[in-house]
């Protein structure tokens, strides 16, 4: 099996609706799919960070990535994303790539393509010369947690390796680490609506 990244067009859109369709099945909200226009918006403002996965010529995957200049304050996805359009938030003087989404079709799981367009994210950092990469990981699995410790306390232990999160254990494979705890950064239960600023460091910088 063999995964390939690709940068994906507006002509890839019925494949990407695919994949965000069984990936996020009802009851997920349908109007939280990628639309068409946004999509669009994504190739015209930052084509390099519109990320395809292709295994065997079928797509598997996707991911979106803008550039800001990293400032340290908290956000929201919705601040950092521009809502999902990126246009009002990317910066061409960026200074960090910052994921907003990686969707990998179920029936590709564990087979490697998520760690692809993570992979092809960090070349990407490496190719433009910038800082770092980064994004806000959700970490369903506090809410196990949460009448115990707190955010901070559980990134701790994920991190020590006491404690799995089905997401942030996979980030920290990917040679990325925790920066904060941001409150309010998307709508997510199992997240108790917190995520993880997580970073990767370009080592030529």
């Amino acid at each position: 099996m063999t995964v390939k990244v690709r940068p994906y067009t507006l002509a890839d859109f019925d494949a990407l609706l695919d994949v965000q369709r069984e990936a996020f099945p009802p009851p997920f909200p349908e109007e939280l799919w990628w639309k068409r226009e946004q999509i669009a918006a994504h190739v015209e403002t930052f084509p390099q960070g519109a990320m395809l996965a292709e295994v065997d010529g079928v797509v598997a995957g996707s991911a979106t990535s803008l550039l800001i200049r990293y400032d340290g304050k908290p956000h929201t996805w919705a601040e950092v994303a521009d809502d999902g359009w990126i246009r009002g938030s990317h910066r061409s003087d960026g200074d960090s790539l910052y994921g907003i989404d990686v969707c990998v079709r179920p029936t590709f799981r564990g087979k490697g393509v998520a760690k692809a367009l993570y992979q092809a994210r960090l070349d990407l950092v490496q190719q433009l010369g910038l800082t770092r990469f980064l994004a806000g990981c959700r970490i369903p699995h506090f809410h196990q947690h949460a009448d115990r410790m707190s955010a901070e306390q559980y990134v701790e232990r994920v991190v020590s390796g006491e404690l799995y999160d089905l997401v942030l254990s996979f980030m920290l494979k990917q040679g990325l680490r925790p920066l904060q705890v941001m409150d309010q950064y998307l709508e997510d239960e199992e997240s108790l609506n917190k995520a993880v600023l997580v970073e990767w460091r370009n080592p030529h910088r």
